[in-house]
């Protein structure tokens, strides 16, 4: 092996250094871009609020190279021949290539002409090459690039699909305070004073060698382990101590069997739920607050407010009583919502339901959390977890059939003071609690009219179709659930399916414009669940030769466009008649039957979600 094969080095840089004209490969042992949603929104919330704690108003762009810098993690890389494999950082440095994308789109709505693209792409004879070059992945990255918005085709592999829901999730989470003045200062800020390590291998044996080291080993102390270190330290007695440790070695563990992060969600949380009194306002130059010292230095934030958290410094006691009571009982209500996120629960059923269309778990866990005292037993906890789910339910669909956004930058100060307002509260009070906010909501259900379907909205409209069509049948005694239609366990999955076929042709004496038949034809009353395969081959033909296949459809959503579904079929009509639903089966299906099928699909909505929690 020659010198060179044999050399590491390693060296500090920033993210124009790492990006700015440079072209990098994936390696083979990490191929798939994976984050999820938790880890986007914790990235874009710990690099907006680290800048937004030095920044001030009026600050000169020359007075960020005094601001503090942050520190985003090392990333690996295979250098040979002239070019850079990525070992192991891929994740980091895709988020960051989404982000920066965003970014750029967002200087250009805002009418700026600040130099990003250099770190996004380079261009050769009128042909885009993205930094990370991955085949599969350019269509994509083109796309967000130029459209700021991608629709995953049925070929895509999963890490483009992935990417694709990132960059949603980014626009959701990047904070309006910086969508102004301040935005030029926080570009220099993430271009000069965000620093990553890069260690580069020149051989694949000592690369990989790094990336097991890296991935086996001990990494720096997380706010989890100092917090650990600093609570045991205040035992006196050993024996205790040692018990202490032994639970919470044993608690964390449950936690990073689901996810390497998990505890470090699970702290902020549930400390937020309980004692954080305080958040920073919504304005570019303002101080990090509770709320936001919570989601980056917990472990700091606890020594700084024993006294808010019932903690005396030199009492070995209350420390015990921290372990094996607040940390034991809010480790297990917050098990417990993670547990009926991954399977559709008795009794738990909306908690299931927000984890598929809800806000942000930043927001959504203190909320859940927020009612909880150790008083309560199994049943009121479940209650109280499934009251709040169905609140944030309710909000959410409400929202979205407004077309309103819901983005966690947009809601947090709404959100984080209802937590205040939940605290403690037995189940009628934060019954009440919630109704009245359902009913301050400006967001009716008015909206529901026109609601359609477009390119931004199709998994809400999934998941609203999933719902409507899982209650009716419930509601009917059959066994079918909303998993059933919104993510099939086995056989083929439920794809939306057009009752018109996109033929304007067809249409031309109920509509003058296309685009108007395009809208009526998208709008949620024309629109009903197939297995895949299924809706294609219906696809085109016209309504009349459909029903007869809808009605053979085990989906009784579909089956009640046809009048067959309402001969002998009591279970059906008692279910309609005892909610005064407006169903009727329909012969032809014009323009008026489809405004009838959108008043039918909102009556139904309105029951699912009304505000007698």
């Amino acid at each position: 092996m020659s010198k060179l094969a044999n050399k590491i080095e390693a060296n500090d840089r920033n993210v124009q250094e790492v990006l700015d004209k440079k072209k990098y490969t994936v390696d083979y042992f990490q191929r798939e871009y994976s984050w999820g949603q938790k880890h986007i929104e914790q990235l874009v919330t710990d690099l907006t609020s680290s800048f937004l704690n030095e920044y001030r108003e009026g600050d000169s762009r020359e007075k960020g190279e005094d601001y503090n810098s942050y520190y985003l993690g090392p990333f690996v890389l295979s250098e040979k021949d002239g070019k850079r494999s990525i070992i192991d950082g891929q994740q980091r440095l895709t988020s960051i290539t989404l982000f920066l994308i965003y970014l750029n789109n967002l200087q250009k709505e805002l009418e700026l002409s600040e130099s990003l693209s250099d770190m996004i792409f380079s261009e050769s004879r009128g042909k885009r090459s993205f930094n990370i070059q991955v085949d599969e992945r350019m269509h994509c990255l083109e796309q967000l690039f130029t459209q700021g918005s991608y629709q995953p085709r049925e070929d895509d592999d999963e890490s483009t699909i992935n990417m694709a829901e990132r960059y949603d999730d980014i626009v959701d989470a990047f904070p309006d305070e910086l969508k102004n003045g301040a935005l030029p200062h926080f570009l220099d800020w993430l271009k000069y004073n965000v620093v990553l390590v890069e260690i580069i291998a020149y051989s694949d044996d000592n690369a990989y060698t790094i990336f097991e080291t890296m991935n086996d080993r001990g990494l720096n102390l997380t706010s989890t382990e100092m917090l650990k270190g600093y609570v045991l330290s205040r035992f006196s007695d050993f024996t205790r101590r040692q018990k202490a440790n032994d639970h919470w070695k044993a608690a964390i563990q449950q936690l990073h069997d689901r996810d390497k992060d998990e505890d470090q969600r699970f702290f902020q949380a549930w400390l937020r739920s309980q004692y954080a009194d305080t958040i920073r306002p919504g304005k570019a130059g303002s101080k990090n607050e509770d709320f936001e010292k919570i989601g980056t230095r917990f472990h700091s934030w606890v020594r700084d407010n024993l006294s808010k958290m019932k903690l005396n410094a030199d009492s070995s006691d209350d420390f015990e009583r921290f372990v094996a009571g607040d940390f034991k009982f809010f480790l297990n209500a917050y098990l417990k919502i993670l547990a009926a996120e991954d399977t559709l629960t008795d009794g738990l059923e909306h908690v299931y339901y927000i984890k598929r269309w809800g806000i942000a778990t930043s927001l959504s866990y203190p909320l859940l959390l927020a009612p909880l005292t150790q008083n309560d037993d199994e049943a009121t906890i479940k209650q109280k977890l499934n009251l709040v789910a169905r609140y944030i339910e309710t909000f959410v669909v409400r929202r979205s059939v407004n077309f309103r956004k819901f983005a966690s930058s947009s809601i947090r100060y709404t959100m984080y003071t209802l937590v205040k307002e939940l605290r403690g509260k037995d189940v009628e009070q934060l019954r009440e609690v919630l109704k009245s906010k359902l009913a301050e909501m400006n967001e009716g259900w008015s909206g529901f009219d026109n609601f359609r379907l477009h390119g931004q909205n199709a998994k809400f409209v999934k998941f609203l179709l999933a719902r409507i069509t899982a209650y009716i049948e419930e509601q009917s005694g059959y066994t079918t659930t909303f998993e059933t239609y919104f993510h099939k366990p086995t056989g083929k999955p439920f794809e939306i399916e057009h009752i018109w076929a996109n033929k304007f042709a067809n249409h031309r004496e109920e509509f003058d414009q296309e685009s108007d038949f395009d809208d009526y034809r998208n709008r949620v009353g024309g629109l009903i669940l197939l297995p895949r395969g299924t809706n294609q081959s219906y696809g085109a033909k016209p309504y009349e030769e459909k029903c007869a296949h809808y009605v053979k459809e085990k989906n009784l959503l579909a089956q009640s466009l046809c009048d067959l579904t309402y001969d002998n079929n009591p279970n059906f009509k008692n279910m309609y008649e005892r909610l005064a639903l407006p169903f009727k089966p329909h012969e032809h299906f014009n323009k008026q039957d489809l405004i009838d099928r959108q008043q039918l699909y909102r009556a139904i909505a309105e029951i699912i979600w009304s505000e007698e929690l």
